[in-house]
């Protein structure tokens, strides 16, 4: 999952581009955990100045994605899975409050969207398409986190889930896609039938299962 509904490509200013565009290449770990941010490279990638560059690089390190070091410049944050169960403690509150809330205040239409992206998950995921999955997964935070109309609680959740995000590139290969699928179909219901315990029910079962992943991955 990670945040909320993007405004329209004509609205989005230079920095929000920026940021975009070099979040996306750190979460897919195109942008490695320790490497150097060397501003030149980023430039050129994203045929965007370096104003907005520097803007969007303040926003990620007051996000955590990545660190000032003396001597060393900024450079892209290492995953601490130790860390991450502690991240998922506080998500698994906001997630609940946002689930609940979106089964009790989402329009007939975004109930509808709601279900097909979990949908789209389950399907992605018998079909073994990472791809697919993300980004079903991404469709379905925007549609969830417009629908529980509570933008203090997805500012609070999109950092987190930014960095559950990357966790979960680098260590697919840990992961099951049929079990997170599984449960991000079950909060997808529970908001879709107005169901405000089953949707929270959902988000619990989903934390579960990203808590035992993690937990996995430390002791594997």
């Amino acid at each position: 999952m990670q945040a909320s509904k993007l405004p329209t490509p004509g609205k989005l200013r230079a920095a929000d581009i920026a940021y975009d565009a070099i979040e996306g290449m750190i979460v897919t770990l195109q942008l490695k955990p320790g490497a150097p941010i060397v501003e030149s490279e980023l430039i050129e990638v994203t045929g965007l100045g370096r104003t907005p560059l520097r803007e969007a690089l303040m926003r990620m390190s007051s996000n955590g994605l990545i660190l000032q070091l003396p001597r060393r410049g900024l450079i892209v944050k290492d995953i601490e899975a130790a860390e991450h169960v502690t991240l998922l403690e506080t998500r698994r509150v906001i997630e609940k409050l946002i689930a609940s809330s979106a089964a009790r205040r989402a329009s007939p239409q975004l109930r509808q969207e709601i279900l097909t992206c979990g949908e789209q998950m389950v399907t992605a995921a018998n079909n073994g398409e990472l791809g697919a999955f993300m980004s079903a997964d991404l469709a379905l935070d925007h549609v969830v986190h417009e629908a529980c109309r509570n933008p203090s609680a997805v500012a609070a959740v999109i950092p987190l889930i930014i960095k559950c995000r990357r966790f979960w590139y680098a260590y697919q290969h840990e992961g099951d896609m049929h079990e997170a699928a599984r449960c991000h179909m079950l909060l997808a219901k529970g908001i879709a039938d107005g169901n405000e315990e089953e949707a929270a029910r959902g988000a619990d079962h989903l934390m579960n299962y990203l808590e035992s992943y993690t937990r996995k991955v430390i002791n594997g």
